[in-house]
């Protein structure tokens, strides 16, 4: 389908907009993030890792997950190459783009991640000393 990727049904706001019907296929269970597979460089493994954490990975399905563990396959061998090529790069930041990696990518999507402060509960260490002191 040409042009941007439309939202999903369920966030359309145009209500009078004929709209052609959604197949919807049900998931069960949760997807299992994998382990990446391969000796990485460690640039590489520092993305796998902040990957296992993201926001944007809520949305991942394991066929997601496999395209990262390719793209970051070729990622691998592009940091290692002697004589790294523009036009490699230019296709790896587009297969990440897909993944969502970056602001830009989830902005046109319309995703944003909304980072909340965690709240911080008592000393445990402090507390215990509170306690034995006493």
């Amino acid at each position: 389908m040409p042009g941007p990727v439309p939202k999903r049904s369920d966030q359309r706001v145009r209500r009078n907009k004929v709209v052609t019907p959604i197949d919807r296929v049900p998931a069960r269970g949760r997807v299992v993030k994998p382990v990446l597979g391969f000796e990485a460089h460690p640039l590489v493994e520092r993305l796998w890792d902040s990957l296992q954490v993201s926001a944007q990975t809520r949305f991942y399905e394991p066929s997601d997950w496999a395209w990262a563990s390719v793209v970051l396959h070729d990622l691998d061998r592009y940091l290692r190459r002697p004589q790294p090529s523009g036009q490699m790069f230019t296709a790896l930041e587009s297969a990440m783009s897909r993944l969502l990696v970056t602001e830009g990518a989830r902005r046109q999507l319309r995703v944003e991640v909304d980072r909340q402060e965690v709240a911080k509960g008592p000393d445990v260490a402090a507390l215990l000393k509170e306690r034995l002191e006493a």
